[in-house]
């Protein structure tokens, strides 16, 4: 049984030569390759043993010094119906989430544990065009304190914050901040709809998959349940006032240096959507993935 390799251990030419089959892997390799922030992980594929998941347990938790790690599953193309990870577990629940993963067929990422209820700000970031060497635009969809990026990708969750700007992916250009249109809807009544949305999809993505739920309980007493969860537990991140729109503005040129690396150097030249998502986990910064639009993406446009 060959020792598990984990993200942060792997050369250049190793993670060049990431797994293709499994797209989240492969891109945080690519991410890391581009020397772009990280979570340190390890692949698990169909076909692995228990000897493998526990060889790969063992090894995170040495790396991390925690007993805890995060679950991702890693499926190619997605649909709309997968199991939705990024969930924090005891390295024991972690290992047997995994078994059931790699027994269905999934591949799994077993990362470096984090908090998806305190981060300070998450950020998704798009990379559009018409077709290879047209004008395009470089977006920037934001949230503040308490949400995460599945808030923006697969939750249904309108931007507090969004920014645009008209740029060539052909040619870089130093952005000035005068390029940048900045909008943003923070009034009560949005911001009292993304919470409710946030509190609902905790508690079917989050507190169901932890076994925190009563699953006979409606909509509107999930919700109800998850804000009590939070609160007992001092996660009132969601409930926070946060300048967003200034926290974005501060960042917004250097993330679209970040775009146009991964625009030049990531595989396939004839792309019209490209995706990546970003947060701030307390003080840390960490890319998650990223995402090719043809094969993930909201009937509005925005990627899922």
């Amino acid at each position: 049984m060959a020792a598990p390799v984990l993200l942060a251990q792997m050369s250049k030419a190793e993670l060049a030569e990431a797994d293709g089959r499994y797209p989240k892997w492969a891109t945080m390799c690519q991410l890391r390759r581009l020397g772009l922030p990280v979570l340190n992980a390890v692949l698990l594929t169909p076909g692995q043993d228990d000897h493998d998941l526990e060889a790969a347990v063992t090894a995170m938790a040495r790396a991390t010094g925690k007993d805890a790690l995060l679950v991702r599953s890693d499926g190619g193309i997605e649909t709309r119906r997968y199991y939705k990870g990024g969930n924090t577990f005891p390295l024991a629940q972690a290992a047997s989430k995994a078994a059931g993963l790699l027994e269905a067929g999934r591949a799994v990422l077993l990362m470096e544990p984090t908090n998806r209820f305190t981060n300070r700000l998450t950020a998704l970031i798009r990379m559009d065009r018409p077709a290879p060497r047209r004008a395009g635009t470089f977006t920037i969809e934001g949230l503040g304190p308490g949400y995460d990026v599945g808030d923006l990708t697969r939750g249904g969750i309108t931007p507090q914050v969004t920014v645009t700007a008209e740029v060539d992916w052909s040619h870089y250009r130093e952005l000035w901040f005068s390029d940048l249109r900045l909008t943003s809807n923070l009034d009560p009544a949005a911001e009292h709809d993304r919470r409710q949305r946030r509190l609902a999809r905790l508690a079917v993505d989050v507190l169901a998959d932890t076994g925190h739920l009563d699953a006979t309980l409606t909509i509107d007493e999930r919700a109800a349940a998850a804000e009590t969860w939070l609160r007992e537990r001092g996660y009132e991140q969601l409930w926070q006032s946060y300048d967003v729109a200034a926290a974005i503005a501060l960042r917004a040129r250097r993330w679209f240096d970040d775009a146009f690396l991964i625009a030049t150097c990531h595989p396939g030249r004839a792309w019209t959507c490209r995706a990546t998502a970003t947060s701030d986990i307390g003080g840390r910064w960490v890319f998650w993935d990223i995402v090719d639009g043809h094969h993930k993406y909201a009937a509005s446009g925005r990627v899922k």
